[in-house]
């Protein structure tokens, strides 16, 4: 039981909206995390299964040379640590404040066996997960600099249902870390975007999506 043991904080178990939430309810502690706080580190066991009740979360990996790959991010509502083995694959931390929902994989793979709209909804989740994974390794490997940038910014909107603010939990360092790209690319890129009015930067971690449709014409 390692992330209990990391915190100290503890809120009751909540039961978030919508279908997937309803068929997996089940008891759960909901511990909260501070900023940069890890969640679970890559190689231990995958006890559970984790939702993200409020705050934002990043799950990466170390490559050999010591550069990080941010995979995922992680916001309200979204699911993550569900693996096939009996490890996790990558390290997952809190990007601001974080509330978590923890589900035992145990009691999951219990309820799965006895209720079939449960197996369903994990078999959704494990799709939706693989198909997120595709997109990005055909965007790292297809997408220019502005492409990938542009297509974030529209991917959080989506996610986090913004329509056209939006308060950015991750640094210009993890945004570089996800989309293959230097800080100083990711910098640039999003100064260009201003400057051609697509978007505006009000403050480091607040953007104005000014030209959603332009946006999306991009990344088409």
């Amino acid at each position: 039981m390692l992330s209990p043991i990391r915190t100290q904080s503890f809120e009751p178990a909540v039961q978030l909206d919508g279908g997937l939430d309803a068929v997996l309810a089940m008891p759960c502690a909901c511990p909260r995390f501070a900023r940069d706080e890890e969640i679970f580190g890559e190689g231990e066991t995958a006890d559970y299964v984790y939702q993200v009740v409020s705050g934002a979360v990043r799950t990466y990996r170390i490559l050999r040379d010591g550069r990080r790959q941010i995979d995922e991010f992680h916001f309200a509502g979204d699911y993550f640590g569900l693996e096939l083995g009996e490890a996790h694959r990558v390290t997952a931390e809190a990007m601001t404040d974080t509330t978590i929902r923890m589900i035992r994989r145990g009691a999951l793979s219990d309820l799965a066996a006895k209720r079939g709209d449960a197996a369903r909804a994990i078999l959704r989740l494990t799709a939706e997960g693989l198909q997120r994974s595709q997109d990005h390794v055909l965007m790292l490997g297809r997408r220019s600099a502005q492409e990938r940038v542009a297509g974030l910014l529209l991917d959080i909107a989506e996610r986090t249902r913004a329509k056209a603010e939006l308060d950015v939990p991750m640094s210009r360092q993890d945004m570089a870390d996800y989309l293959g790209l230097t800080i100083e690319t990711v910098s640039r890129t999003l100064t260009s975007l201003q400057d051609e009015g697509l978007i505006a930067l009000p403050t480091v971690r607040h953007v104005v999506l000014q030209d959603r449709r332009a946006l999306e014409r991009m990344t088409a």
